[in-house]
């Protein structure tokens, strides 16, 4: 993040604090942050449960499985 976007980010979320407003719902200045985690965790489980479920699945072609 540069400097000058760093600042902006900063005085919104002073506002949105001062002002009582959600910093994490809708508009609010960590929304796109959170949303960032959320499908980056997401991501992660889905791969680690897919890569799971070919583990289990044995080797066909050598009899295993």
């Amino acid at each position: 993040m540069r400097k000058e976007e760093q600042t902006e980010f900063e005085k919104k979320v002073l506002d949105q604090f001062m002002s009582g407003k959600n910093l994490f719902g809708k508009g609010g200045a960590f929304a796109p942050m959170l949303k960032n985690v959320i499908e980056k965790a997401l991501e992660a489980e889905m791969e680690g449960h897919l890569n799971e479920v070919q583990r289990t699945k044995g080797n066909k072609r050598n009899g295993k499985g």
